[in-house]
């Protein structure tokens, strides 16, 4: 508890003042001025524990917890910068649906794959799943949240189909095994936690996974599986 009371008395030092000397500073009287006549000797004695109105803050103690907090904030903010759905204007249900995974497929604490079936720009039914935490860290999500652009699966995905070609593909990704020999149908192996998920409709998902059908007007169908980790990092 003295520890915790001393760390929020240091932080709220710390960010009280941009520097240490402006810190001491603050510590030292005018009588102190007026005796000792140098400031720089004034500082040194407050430094020492000598003089102060306050706390004895060490300087290495001041500038290791000052660079703590900036790092804290320019990874706060570096992480508010990498959310690209982030204050976009989403009108539809499948937009929605990925702004709120974004953040937990970025950091890992969800893993979603995202199933679409639609037509390509040669009018072609394609469909395919796609694993969403990989496309996000391979892929500038920017033009799919702001419109200019459709999210559609692609060969290069964990499973791409074009049905009117009938080309199939399949291929692992960081995240997923791909189980195509399966005789029930298409299985993905979470790599984390080797939790198996099943895609198939009318069967469960498998452990920690669900699925979730998207009422969408961007697509034909489109359908999202969910899958928390419970393995211990």
């Amino acid at each position: 508890m003295e520890q915790e009371e001393g760390l929020k008395a240091l932080d709220n030092i710390v960010t009280q003042f941009n520097t240490y000397e402006d810190f001491l500073d603050s510590q030292i009287t005018t009588v102190d001025l007026y005796y000792l006549e140098d400031e720089t000797l004034a500082r040194q004695l407050v430094e020492l524990g000598y003089r102060g109105t306050g706390e004895r803050v060490k300087r290495e103690d001041f500038e290791a917890r000052k660079a703590a907090i900036e790092i804290s904030r320019l990874a706060e903010r570096a992480q508010q910068k990498t959310l690209t759905s982030a204050g976009k204007d989403l009108q539809d249900n499948f937009l929605m649906a990925l702004a709120m995974r974004e953040e937990d497929n970025r950091n890992g604490k969800l893993s979603s794959v995202i199933f679409i079936r639609d037509r390509n720009s040669y009018g072609q039914e394609i469909s395919g799943y796609i694993d969403y935490a990989h496309r996000l860290k391979t892929e500038d999500f920017e033009v799919y949240f702001s419109g200019k652009k459709r999210l559609l699966p692609r060969t290069t995905d964990i499973s791409f189909y074009n049905w009117d070609a009938d080309i199939a593909v399949c291929n692992s990704s960081p995240n997923y095994q791909v189980i195509a020999d399966n005789p029930e149908g298409l299985l993905f192996r979470y790599k984390r936690d080797r939790k198996i998920l099943n895609v198939d409709p009318k069967a469960q998902p498998g452990d920690n996974s669900t699925r979730i059908p998207i009422p969408t007007e961007l697509y034909i169908q489109a359908v999202i599986f969910d899958h928390i980790s419970r393995r211990k990092t």
